[in-house]
């Protein structure tokens, strides 16, 4: 065995180096050696840096004992330097594991996972490379890597093969398999498909295809380049379709050598682009397209679960994800008489009798019937039949089995619908085990992620998302193939190296089981933290699109005032723009006479400010000229919604992209804060191969707000772009979600605000978290569009009309209010739409007033879990899951409640009604008390819980620790937290650490931690908070603490650092259980102990 040895670690700045280093302390502790062994035996060890084992053209890299890296180049080409996702690879403390080599495999084991692959058997695959590790008590394997390899003859679904920069959607009819790459609108997008060729000769390459109007607002003939194993490129051809709807089929001849062959499909810089590829195929140069009968599919190892979506499916079937609970990508459905569904299982160790396990669900068929179905499973010669007992629904999943002859090796096996009733079931997963084992968990996924929610509206269901990091079987792989390297110090990337056309990979294989959390730590540590925003950025935002001037926003801000509620954030849509309110780069003098003015008043009222940014600029714009200059004259006309002469960036061109900063730098040295990038609706793009489109801007949005306010970030969508699918951006792309967590606060898009969308904001949060790492989530609260036409209480103009601005029902805007009080960001926004407390009924008023203000208390608190999200990756909004991922009920709840850092459990209201009920699910092992009534209710029950509108349904854990300001302010930048009140829930013990800072960026940061803890010894209770660790300019010197003790009995003494108190010096409300304690103030480095008995 060859051993390679990490060569100097690559140069990294400040600010990434303490993240890491930060992160690396939650990993598996280090260890200074590993032990490799050869076929014989004898056991070698290697000691220092080294954590790398090399076998032929596979690495592989033991970066913890739940996370290895594997890379395969078939050029013998291996990358060290960081990539654009991958920034902590050598933070890692070293684990112990051995490598041997035995029977032609090569075997590493950590103490959480084994690795096994296949020596000299070429590139990652289900049949050479497996993963085995336990989630919870259940073993599983797993094959990572899905490779479809396709024979001449063969259909091949273009989204089973390698794909850089396009991504798979499913927005148009008539595709076959799980849909189709859409769009090649950048340079650099690519299809490669891997096809085997059994004898030399001439050979046609097929490709199915729709052409219709591009996102460039043309309908002609396109073009693509195609090579063969990285050889000289030649142009394919593709006329015009009438519609997307409609495939036509463009061929190429080649000439092939026997054997394995890379087929790349590339937009270069000479091609048009803007098609959709459904499928190819290589064929006799006398043969047509093949039929969906003939789809190459990909392997199904023996012992593990496999998609149904990855098998071949005839007839009516299709793959379809509209119901809930399925593994994968998706489920087969639609199979009625004549379809079917055939799985390829490999590996099978001999010829003998196995069980066949298919995970189903059968609701009410097509047919009208909800009864036990059957089907037919064949193979070989062998068929028999399988009973599929209905389930409750077509959300409710079970799994049955049955017996079925295989041979030893490779076995096609085919569920058959043969009668007018048979089948009518939904296939989600397939295994093959021994006789009499238990089928193999599916790869359930938690959580998942899209660009935005853009058009959603959740009474219409939920939408989409794209499956992330946390799966319930334990394991992910993070395919980091097509990321470009990267230089965090200088914020650069460079294209990775190419291999000649043959194949590579490289992707880090997660083993967490059922430690979620420690899935996440690593992550963070591997791709880099998420951001540490601003303390100020936890506070209240509000945003409206509605036109002001400065005048306006000063009057506004009085009333916030007047009223009673805080605001720290003003973000200014785009109307405030000229010469085009959509696409102008200078501030309207006729609106803000003094910009310079009214950010320095910004500024003097405790606020920061934001302003709106759509990608494009008008050829009449006075500074077009300097842009197209900068640009070197390659500014293009594009779609955008200010008009027909709109012209739009390449940030892939070094030279546009400087244009497009360049336009900002005015109205920062006016004074704006930071930027949201509303990348909506403009033809920008980025044609820089290796990187998410939206990582790249926003990752230069951040670095110019680094200059502005130290710890810069931006607000805009995420994980895709606009170029490469529907604007909301259901499907993610190659390159992954994995980047935008480090610089971006993610604007979740223009929603419809009604109870169904506010009912799936409550899991949404949590569920991108847990599917990203990203930890700053921003939902229009209250959304984007209201539901309804109500009138609301704002007059406006558009040209010579007068309109009204609209408004939600009362019970709703108050609930959305409460759910934003909960979250990673809380901003007030609508599209003409009332949003503000006043502008409601005295109900929905004083309850909004309330939530907001509690917002602004609760800082300190958000602040803290914002800490250690960044240390950690362990987000703020956390599912149910996370902190207790043994329980079944914390999964089935995800769509319902969360947790708000580890002890405050969150179960919002999303019925209509003044007053309204949730069902909810309290965790075992510590009693939960309800933070507005006081009301107690033991773990590990369900209860039903009412709330009217000046109330939510929130729990604080028995041991729970939640600091917060004492008294209300209007901001959070002028008001030092000298009063806070530390709330405690009695029981079992806890400690809390509170951490405060003074904004700096790290590297530079000074803090002030102050830890407390609460004990409890028979009936005395003992709270210490504890001398302040730290200093920074600006900090509070001296504070008043107030404690509040839930689920307290009457005290019959009360000590403070052992002096008794006077029963007048403390408070009881018997109704609440509630004992509360004034402490007067005091240097925050003093200690001092409150006993209760």
């Amino acid at each position: 065995m060859r051993r390679n040895v990490t060569g100097p670690r690559p140069r990294r700045g400040a600010r990434w180096r303490t993240a890491v280093r930060r992160l690396a302390a939650v990993t598996a502790a280090a260890t200074v050696a590993a032990t490799t062994a050869t076929a014989g035996g004898a056991a070698a060890e290697t000691t220092g840096r080294d954590r790398t084992v090399t076998a032929g053209n596979a690495r592989f890299q033991v970066l913890s004992p739940t996370l290895i890296r594997t890379e395969y180049a078939d050029d013998g080409r291996f990358v060290d330097k960081p990539t654009f996702n991958v920034i902590g690879r050598d933070a890692f403390p070293r684990p112990k594991f051995t490598a041997t080599q035995a029977d032609g495999w090569l075997t590493i084991k950590t103490s959480a996972l084994t690795l096994r692959y296949r020596l000299g058997s070429g590139p990652f695959g289900p049949e050479n490379l497996t993963v085995s590790l336990t989630a919870g008590r259940t073993p599983v394997t797993a094959t990572p890597w899905r490779r479809v390899v396709c024979d001449v003859g063969a259909l091949c679904e273009a989204e089973s093969q390698s794909q850089a920069g396009v991504a798979v959607a499913t927005d148009h009819a008539g595709y076959t398999g799980t849909g189709f790459l859409a769009g090649f609108e950048a340079v650099g997008d690519t299809l490669t498909a891997e096809v085997t060729v059994g004898t030399a000769g001439t050979y046609r390459f097929a490709v199915r295809y729709a052409n219709a109007v591009g996102g460039d607002g043309r309908h002609t003939t396109r073009t693509l380049s195609l090579t063969v194993d990285g050889g000289a490129a030649r142009t394919i051809t593709l006329p015009t379709t009438p519609d997307w709807d409609t495939w036509a089929v463009a061929t190429a001849d080649l000439e092939l050598d026997a054997g394995r062959h890379l087929i790349a499909l590339t937009r270069t810089a000479d091609d048009s682009g803007h098609v959709n590829v459904d499928s190819v195929a290589l064929t006799p140069p006398d043969a047509g397209y093949p039929p969906v009968s003939a789809t190459a599919i990909a392997s199904c190892r023996y012992g593990t679960s496999c998609e149904a979506e990855s098998g071949r499916v005839t007839g009516s079937g299709k793959i379809a994800a509209d119901h809930k609970g399925f593994a994968g990508t998706g489920f087969v459905a639609e199979l009625h008489q004549g379809a079917s569904l055939t799985a390829r299982v490999t590996d099978v160790p001999a010829d003998g009798t196995y069980l066949l396990h298919v995970r189903y669900a059968n609701g009410t068929g097509a047919d009208g019937r909800h009864q036990d179905r059957t089907a037919t499973v064949t193979v070989g010669d062998d068929t028999r039949e399988i009973t599929f007992p209905k389930t409750d629904d077509w959300s409710t999943w079970r799994t049955v089995s049955v017996p079925v002859p295989l041979k030893a090796g490779t076995n096609e096996i085919t569920l058959g619908c043969p009668e007018a009733a048979s089948c009518h079931v939904n296939p989600d997963t397939i295994a093959v085990t021994a006789a009499g084992a238990a089928a193999p968990p599916p790869h359930l996924a938690l959580g998942g992620y899209r660009r935005s929610l853009d058009g959603v509206d959740g009474d219409q269901g939920d939408p989409p998302a794209t499956p992330g990091l946390l799966h319930r079987d334990g394991w992910y792989l993070l395919d980091d193939t097509h990321s470009a390297l990267f230089d965090p110090s200088r914020g650069t990337v460079t294209p990775r190296p190419g291999h000649g056309g043959r194949p590579y990979q490289d992707g880090y294989v997660f083993g967490y089981g059922l430690d979620h959390k420690r899935g996440l730590s690593e992550l963070a540590t591997l791709t880099g933290p998420p951001a540490l925003l601003p303390q100020w950025a936890y506070g209240v935002w509000f945003s409206q699109y509605l036109d002001r001037t400065d005048e306006d926003f000063r009057r506004l801000v009085a009333r916030f005032r007047a009223e009673g509620v805080p605001l720290d954030v003003l973000v200014v849509d785009t109307d405030f723009k000229a010469p085009n309110t959509w696409s102008g780069w200078q501030i309207d003098r006729a609106k803000f006479p003094d910009p310079k003015a009214f950010f320095a008043w910004a500024r003097s009222q405790g606020l920061h400010t934001v302003l709106n940014i759509h990608p494009s600029i008008l050829g009449d714009d006075p500074k077009f000229a300097r842009a197209q200059q900068t640009a070197k004259g390659r500014l293009q006309r594009g779609g955008c919604p200010a008009g027909p002469d709109c012209h739009v960036f390449d940030w892939g061109d070094p030279d546009q992209l400087k244009a497009y900063l360049d336009l900002h730098a005015e109205m920062e040295e006016q004074g704006t804060d930071f930027w949201w990038l509303d990348w909506c609706c403009d033809a920008s793009r980025s044609s820089l191969a290796g990187v998410t489109p939206d990582a790249w801007i926003n990752h230069h949005y951040a670095r110019r707000a680094d200059r502005l306010i130290g710890r810069g970030f931006v607000l805009s969508r995420a994980y895709g772009s606009l170029q490469s699918g529907p604007y909301a951006g259901p499907a993610g792309l190659p390159t992954g979600p994995w980047a935008e967590k480090r610089n971006t606060v993610h604007f979740t898009g223009d929603s419809t605000g009604s109870w169904g969308t506010l009912r799936y904001a409550v899991g949404a949060t949590p569920a991108e978290s847990a599917a990203t790492g990203m930890a700053a989530i921003s939902h229009d609260i209250g959304g984007h569009n209201d539901p309804g036409n109500l009138r609301g209480s704002e007059r406006y103009k558009v040209g010579d009309e007068i309109r009204y601005t609209t408004r939600l029902p009362d019970d709703l805007y108050a609930r959305w209010v409460q759910l934003g009080t909960f979250q990673p960001i809380d901003r007030l926004h609508s599209n003409h739409g009332d949003r503000l407390p006043w502008q409601y009924g005295p109900a929905a008023n004083a309850s909004a007033k309330k939530f907001l203000n509690l917002r602004e208390r609760l800082v300190p608190y958000t602040y803290t879990l914002a800490r250690e999200a960044h240390a950690t990756g362990v987000p703020i909004v956390r599912p149910m899951y996370l902190e207790y991922p043994e329980e079944e009920q914390a999964y089935a709840t995800a769509d319902t409640q969360y947790l708000y850092g580890p002890d405050l459990l969150v179960a919002p209201v999303t019925r209509p009604g003044e007053q309204a009920s949730v069902t909810v699910w309290f965790p075992p092992g510590a009693e939960w008390t309800d933070i507005f009534t006081g009301r107690t209710y033991p773990g590990g029950t369900t209860h039903t819980v009412t709330s009217t509108l000046d109330t939510m349904p929130v729990f604080l854990k028995s041991g729970g620790i939640l600091v917060t300001r004492t008294g209300d302010v209007a901001n959070h930048a002028q008001h030092p937290l000298t009063e806070a009140t530390v709330t405690v829930g009695l029981g079992s013990p806890g400690s809390f650490t509170l951490q405060e800072d003074d904004g700096a960026p790290a590297g530079r940061l000074k803090s002030l931690t102050t830890r407390i803890d609460y004990t409890r010894t028979g009936p005395v209770h003992r709270v210490r908070i504890g001398p302040a660790k730290g200093s920074y300019r600006g900090q509070a010197t001296a504070r008043e603490w107030t404690l509040s003790l839930r689920n307290a009995a009457p005290p019959s003494a009360v000590t403070v650092d052992g002096a008794a108190l006077r029963p007048g010096a403390y408070t009881y409300d018997a109704a609440s259980r509630t004992l509360t304690v004034r402490l007067p103030r005091r240097g925050v480095h003093q200690p001092v102990t409150v006993t209760v008995r």
